[in-house]
């Protein structure tokens, strides 16, 4: 007899209050090579938090390599060397925070990071160099900043591939002060835009970065960095024309850096993922499908099976949630109201506090057997519509192999950093 979702996560759910109370779960996944964490938010201190416990856990007990997020590889890569004790690494973390430019910051400006990254540079130092964990970004958006790591990179190791990165940068420069969306728009006249330079600087990084002599990292992110400028690139072209999607265009550079990581760190590698629900919990599985975009839970599905990943999710009822009411806007702390009626979350809320349950156990409830209301919350963010958008169609059993669901959240702890630059938010033009 088929019993009520509320019913059935009253028996299946695993309450907890450390991360003791993880063991369980942490039994299941321990093995797998990719373990993906997700976000009803980019601004909510508990889903930060407890992500960072799980995989201080994967990282220290169960020989897990690396954390890859949902940001920019320029700055993330800063504090991948500062955790790594490299000599030439920025020695105080606060500097490297500073490195999080880009509007959001606080997504990885703010003191949950800041603690998560001092605790990853003492559990290295007491590690052999071949052994560190690593950080690193996923996304496509650095386009200035990539360009500008290339060039001060093979000024110094590669001459003749520095004068094919010149190139690149002169194309770009009568765009220099404007942001991706203005280079974007200048495209409607010249639609080619700059692809055949970054195309080229690719071709050419990639052709000679194995002779490259500095240490081991350094080749893996300069070819890194001129993917990037080749896919943001495109993307910011793509943008006004409408012939592609940006967020496959986005998700699938996601997974292709993903799986650079993955063979950077050997055959026997398993890495972590820190990104937002709407892309790590499996998008065919929600109404995204029906609008032709995929993700990189999706991809990751596809590349390394079920057996081998495993999607975790994370959501809340009520609570408070850094965002901005615009985009460029300064961060405010908001208020997250209750979850609208027979919504995932209420049905969360109707069944505890604090939980965790294996979406597998839920198959046979019949409020699931259709897509149900999921809230998701982007960068900007209006409370006073929550009950009009900020919800994804989805069928929970299948999105995901497992969530995580608090009663009440707090924002997060964003630092003071340096005044962003105008450019285009690491999320436009979805929030996520």
């Amino acid at each position: 007899m088929k019993k009520s979702v509320i019913e059935t996560l009253q028996q299946q759910k695993t309450d907890f209050n450390d991360i003791d109370d993880f063991q369980a779960l942490l039994d299941v996944i321990k093995d797998k090579k990719i373990v993906m964490l997700g976000e009803a938010s980019h601004g909510t201190h508990d889903y930060y938090q407890w992500r960072a416990d799980i995989s201080k856990k994967l990282l220290q007990d169960y020989g897990f390599d690396f954390v890859a997020v949902e940001g920019d590889w320029p700055p993330c890569y800063e504090l991948n060397r500062h955790v790594k004790h490299y000599d030439d690494a920025i020695t105080d973390i606060d500097q490297v925070m500073q490195q999080f430019q880009r509007w959001p910051s606080w997504m990885w400006a703010n003191k949950e990071v800041r603690e998560w990254a001092r605790w990853l540079a003492s559990f290295n130092g007491d590690l052999p160099e071949d052994q560190q964990k690593g950080f690193y970004g996923l996304d496509v958006y650095s386009l200035w900043e990539s360009l500008d790591a290339v060039m001060d990179y093979l000024k110094e190791e590669d001459p003749q591939a520095f004068e094919v990165a010149k190139d690149a940068m002169r194309c770009f420069e009568p765009h220099r002060d404007d942001d991706g969306q203005r280079y974007a728009l200048s495209t409607r006249l010249v639609p080619e835009g700059c692809s055949a330079e970054v195309t080229e600087l690719l071709r050419k990084v990639r052709s000679r970065a194995p002779s490259y002599n500095s240490d081991r990292e350094h080749p893996l992110s300069v070819e890194q960095n001129a993917l990037v400028s080749n896919n943001a690139e495109r993307y910011y072209r793509i943008m006004v024309s409408g012939d592609e999607s940006t967020w496959n265009l986005r998700d699938q550079h996601m997974m292709d850096t993903l799986k650079r990581l993955m063979a950077f760190h050997g055959p026997d590698a398993k890495g972590i993922v820190w990104a937002h629900n709407t892309h790590i919990g499996d998008a065919s599985y929600t109404d995204m499908a029906d609008a032709g975009m995929y993700n990189i839970g999706e991809l990751a599905r596809q590349e390394y099976g079920r057996d081998d990943l495993a999607l975790i999710g994370f959501g809340c009822y009520q609570g408070t949630v850094l965002a901005g009411a615009a985009w460029d806007e300064p961060v405010q702390e908001m208020k997250v109201p209750e979850a609208r009626p027979d919504s995932w979350e209420d049905y969360c809320h109707r069944a505890g506090t604090q939980f965790y349950v294996a979406c597998s156990d839920l198959l046979d409830c019949p409020e699931l057997e259709r897509r149900i209301a999921h809230r998701a919350i982007g960068v900007v963010y209006d409370p006073r519509r929550e009950r009009f958008g900020n919800y994804v169609p989805t069928d929970i059993t299948q999105r995901y192999d497992y969530f995580i669901f608090f009663d009440e959240t707090r924002a997060l702890q964003a630092l003071d950093v340096s005044e962003d630059r105008l450019k285009v938010p690491d999320t436009y033009p979805y929030g996520t």
